[in-house]
């Protein structure tokens, strides 16, 4: 079992940075892959980054690449998201997820603990 915990979010206007946080607890939080999902109001979630349980394997959809980055730490059991040049579409709760399973994965259903969601707002 991994409980998980968001943080991080919050108001910032376009081209501004945030940096979210990922606290995981459990037996196993060092062992499993870890993503980020978001979902807009009246929209469906997006996948929006994953990383392996080493740190040596990530992945990010096409939308953030080369603004966000994925990292972890897993001394601290923390997996972070650091996003840069954020853009009012960037606007969503933000999700932490991870799996029974140490290989990065991008679609939801392949992860099986979820935090509540953290919201992050852009403004133009």
């Amino acid at each position: 079992q991994v409980q998980l915990v968001e943080s991080g979010g919050g108001w910032v206007q376009a081209g501004g940075s945030l940096r979210l946080s990922c606290a995981a607890s459990g037996r196993t939080a060092s062992s499993v892959a870890m993503g980020w999902f978001r979902q807009a109001p009246g929209k469906e979630q997006e996948f929006v980054a994953t990383i392996n349980s080493s740190g040596r394997d990530t992945d990010y959809a096409d939308s953030v690449k080369g603004r966000f980055t994925i990292s972890r730490d897993n001394e601290q059991s923390t997996v972070y998201l650091q996003m840069n040049g954020l853009k009012p579409e960037d606007t969503a709760v933000y999700y932490c997820a991870a799996r029974s399973g140490s290989t990065a994965r991008v679609l939801p259903n392949a992860y099986d603990y979820w935090g509540q969601g953290t919201q992050v707002t852009v403004s133009s």
